[in-house]
């Protein structure tokens, strides 16, 4: 019996496991509901799209290693690229191939009617139209048989196919339960010559229809009618001719040249109509250092293109210019054109040495920016551009909208796009060096002549427009308020005028004035707009000034926040939507789908909203499960969704109601065999009365008449993930949960609410207390007491073992030890100075190092090391961008010197969180090591006992056997 017994438990986690565990990837259902389809990836290695076929409830096909699935408009066809196999890259990897040498990419075609499955090998990219059409147009490499002549600059589906030597399409049923076969072999070899970039337009019924050569950029039209192209000057052909701006109709098979010339061109914009088409166009020499392009215009009926907006054309500031990198649109009806604009750039004078002159960076205490963040962000200064308007039926003069005072101009989505909205802290830039967001000032701004209407000064907060352009609207953080304006009739007022209703973040526990929950959305035609506050969802009417609780306060009444969600986005494509950035208009007269997390019980579901007045909204289900990537078919009331907890790895559901579901996906099922865990909500009282909470991770063999060592892993608010899934999975340095759980350990993920200026003794208040609370049960060894933290983590970590002994071992990356010295750091990822962190966020000091030098000495571990009486590893990296590395230097040395055990990893070039993978599995062994030494008793590793000397770094890494 004993022998049975020992032979039916099951093992703990290990760290082999991490790269086949798998997550569902990208997933989406047909507009009728029928197919849907989905990628499950493993952590590393190759994915797999599953198709199938909802009604009938069974397997269409699948298809290995698919990324970037769309559906075409015709919804019979699914596009995709398939990806070369993992170990194809991984052995390129190591052969130090790169770029063209690089495995490629294939296009692969899948045929929701017949199941067939086209690969087109080596694609770069590929386009379907957005609305309509049958086609797809892709780039590919191909091995040409001859060089192409300089005047074919258009070629028939025939012409190009007789002279590919290398074209190889490969068509097969994609049979339910297995993926597509391998690309087979090329023929042809010994008359290949050279290989070519070629664009092909390919029908999905039935095959290639054009090739063209020679092609860089490509665009196809909304309908799927138009083609347009850039096509390259032939190799040793310095005139051009047959290079430029290509236009191919497709229905009738015809096209033309429509701008010629070597040169640059970028940006192939459509109207909406998709009968104009503008474009960039520079067509110097490529020596000249600045390449003014030119804005060309091209509408259906002409012969060309021609230049309609250059450096010349009339309303271009002195010394300005069309800006190439500034993007390019028409107005929704068609009669503007928006495009940025300039200052000439001053050149580098290429006749300096540089090695005779001063490489010198000169900072200035007036600069709106430090020079940190000037060089982070040189790129993007460089490539700053201004808005600007075009009228195509006006006086031939370009409008400039925004300038360098007024640099942000916001055109709406719908509606006249008569105004634009300005925002700009011009002058007021150095305030970002300690505060989080600088105060803006607010205009309107008039497309068809560029006047400016000031609307409000000094906004602290966010600021938006609605989507027809009617109303501009704004949260003040400095007073807690919504704020509207008029654009038709300048009336200005406080849309929450009277309420008594908070709008401001409830649960703000830092030193700056709290943000806001967010706008929901806008109703058609701008009618309503929906605002959150911490529960519910607020309608505002903006002509009548009238308001009403969608949610009919529900959620405040029952601690339940509840949130909108579109669970049928509009299908097109670059955003979905016609609204605010991808939203669609909401239709509050009907029935609404809203998200909803309990606060008490921290379950999550669905509710509906109920249109008719004065109604609770109706509760579809609120379960133990968290619910994610949500969506719905356009036609039908069919849904998509993930659903998990900590126990159940997340899977695709299917569902008409959220209720009666089918299961379409099987993650992990290797996940039966190991010993896993489970996840309950723990509640304590803190010394100070504070009621407190936090998520108690047990293993799945857990035996009350055991004791347990616990690690406590924390940050700031957790337990509302209690019923998240946390796969086994190597970390950036955070705990592993699931690991350790696994392997006989019990977690605990307090949450800590802080006071201002005492952030460390919040961390004590919190966690010590729940550490004792949880060892106050007998199956905790309240000797083997651990704590494990990362960034705001680790600083707590650090503090808490100047504070007390109660903990056997403790782990902290990236912490800050010194506050004095972290204040006027530099965070180099972003190139911004640290003050603002201590002032304003989450260091919650609340005052400047001069003003309260008491608070950050009290805070920082480092004038407190001689207490510390715990073994503490520390991870801190040279490419750290937020906590500069040489905190984690100061605490070593500190505690060295002190004679304190202690260690510290440095992952060479690498950032903050860890981001090599590699660096993430070398982690995760050690910290188990480490653990396993100081809490269960195990042999010290090597690294542990002695090190690892430089001589042999790489060579032995320090594990032991």
């Amino acid at each position: 019996m004993i022998s049975t017994s020992a032979f039916a438990q099951k093992p703990p986690l290990n760290h082999d496991v991490y790269d086949s565990w798998q997550s569902v990837g990208s997933a989406n259902i047909s507009k009728d509901g029928k197919v849907v389809y989905f990628v499950v990836s493993p952590q590393e290695g190759d994915a797999v799209l599953t198709i199938r076929d909802v009604q009938k409830n069974n397997l269409i096909g699948t298809v290995d290693r698919a990324a970037s699935v769309q559906t075409s408009p015709s919804g019979r066809h699914l596009t995709m690229l398939i990806k070369p196999l993992f170990s194809e890259t991984r052995q390129a990897r190591i052969d130090k191939k790169r770029g063209d040498d690089m495995p490629k990419d294939t296009l692969g075609i899948f045929s929701l009617t017949n199941s067939n499955l086209v690969k087109i090998p080596a694609v770069k990219s590929y386009k379907l139209p957005e609305e309509k059409g049958n086609y797809v147009v892709y780039l590919a490499d191909r091995e040409v048989a001859e060089e192409p002549k300089p005047a074919d600059s258009l070629a028939s589906g025939q012409e190009a196919e007789a002279r590919l030597a290398g074209e190889t399409q490969v068509v097969e049923e994609a049979r339910p339960g297995r993926g597509a076969r391998p690309e087979g072999g090329r023929a042809g070899a010994a008359n290949r010559k050279k290989t070519e970039t070629l664009l092909f337009l390919y029908h999905l019924e039935n095959g290639i229809d054009t090739t063209f050569d020679r092609v860089d950029t490509y665009f196809i039209s909304k309908n799927g009618e138009d083609l347009f192209y850039v096509r390259k000057a032939a190799d040793k052909d310095s005139i051009g001719l047959d290079a430029g701006v290509f236009y191919y109709h497709i229905p009738s098979k015809s096209g033309k040249q429509i701008s010629s010339g070597k040169g640059s061109y970028k940006q192939l914009t459509f109207d909406e109509d998709g009968e104009k088409v503008i474009f960039l166009a520079y067509k110097g020499s490529d020596k000249e250092q600045n390449k003014v392009h030119e804005l060309y215009y091209y509408a259906s009926g002409q012969d060309s293109a021609r230049v309609l907006i250059s450096q010349q054309t009339p309303g271009i500031p002195r010394e300005w210019q069309v800006a190439d990198a500034g993007s390019l649109r028409f107005t929704r009806d068609g009669g503007r054109i928006l495009f940025g604009i300039a200052p000439v750039p001053r050149l580098k004078d290429t006749t300096l040495v540089d090695f005779e002159h001063a490489k010198v960076d000169i900072w200035h205490w007036k600069d709106d920016y430090l020079q940190t963040q000037q060089l982070v962000n040189l790129r993007r200064d460089q490539n700053q551009t201004y808005l600007a308007s075009y009228a195509l039926t006006g006086n031939g003069r370009v409008v400039p909208l925004a300038d360098e005072q007024l640099s942000a101009v916001r055109i709406p989505d719908e509606g006249s796009q008569e105004y634009g909205l300005g925002t700009t802290d011009f002058g007021r830039r150095i305030e970002s060096q300690w505060m989080t967001g600088t105060y803006q000032d607010i205009y309107l701004v008039n497309v068809a002549n560029g006047e400016r209407k000031l609307v409000r000064e000094n906004v602290r907060g966010s600021i938006s427009f609605s989507p027809a352009g009617k109303y501009v609207l704004w949260f003040d953080r400095m007073d807690g308020n919504w704020y509207a304006y008029a654009v038709e009739s300048g009336r200005q007022w406080q849309l929450n005028q009277g309420m008594n209703v908070p709008f401001a973040n409830e649960d703000n526990d830092s030193p700056d004035e709290p943000g806001a929950y967010g706008i929901a959305g806008w109703s058609e035609g701008d009618r309503e707009v929906f605002i959150n506050d911490k529960y519910d969802i607020w309608a505002f009417d903006m002509e009548k000034g009238t308001y009403r609780s969608i949610t009919n306060e529900y959620g405040r009444a029952n601690r339940i926040t509840l949130r909108y969600q579109n669970l049928k986005p509009s299908q097109r494509r670059g955003g979905g939507g016609r609204f605010g950035g991808g939203s669609d208009p909401i239709d509050a007269s009907k029935a609404l789908w809203l998200n909803a997390f309990n606060h008490t019980s921290k379950e999550n579901g669905w509710f509906k909203s109920n249109p008719k007045a004065g109604r609770n909204p109706d509760q579809i289900v609120m379960a133990p499960y968290r619910y994610a990537q949500a969506r719905g078919a356009e036609d039908v009331d069919l849904f998509i969704y993930t659903k998990e907890n900590y126990e159940l790895s997340p899977n695709l559901y299917v569902s008409k109601d959220f209720i009666k579901e089918t299961q379409l996906s099987n993650t992990n099922p290797q996940q039966a065999g190991y010993n896993w865990g489970t996840a309950e909500l723990f509640e304590w009282t803190t010394p100070r009365g504070f009621a407190a909470q936090g998520i108690v991770y047990k293993p799945e063999d857990f035996d009350p008449n055991k004791k347990y060592p616990v690690i406590a892993y924390f940050y700031e608010l957790l337990s509302d993930g209690l019923y998240s899934y946390v796969p086994p999975t190597p970390t950036p340095s955070r705990l592993n949960i699931s690991f350790f759980v696994s392997n006989g350990y019990i977690v605990l993920a307090p949450d800590i609410h802080y006071e201002i200026g005492h952030p460390g003794r919040s961390a004590e208040e919190y966690i010590n207390s729940g550490m004792k609370a949880l060892a106050q049960h007998p199956w905790v060894d309240a000797g083997k007491l651990a704590i494990q933290g990362q960034s705001w983590g680790g600083y707590q970590v650090a503090h808490l073992i100047t504070r007390t002994d109660m903990y056997a071992a403790a782990w902290t990356g990236a912490p800050v030890v010194n506050m004095t010295s972290a204040y006027g750091g530099i965070r180099w990822q972003s190139g911004m100075n640290r003050q603002f962190q201590y002032e304003r966020t989450q260091s919650r000091i609340g005052a400047t190092l001069w003003e309260k030098p008491e608070l950050y000495i009290e805070n920082s571990p480092l004038f407190h090391l001689p207490n510390v009486t715990t073994p503490v590893v520390i991870m801190h990296n040279d490419q750290d961008g937020a906590v500069p590395w040489y905190q984690g230097i100061e605490m070593f040395t500190g505690l060295r010197r002190l004679g304190k055990p202690v260690w510290m990893l440095n992952y060479n070039g690498d950032e903050h969180n860890l981001i090599q993978r590699q660096n993430r599995k070398d982690i995760q062994r050690r910290q188990q090591q480490f653990f396993d030494h100081f809490l269960k008793g195990k042999p010290a590793a090597p690294w542990i006992e002695s090190g690892v000397p430089a001589v042999l770094k790489g060579i032995d890494w320090g594990f032991g056997q």
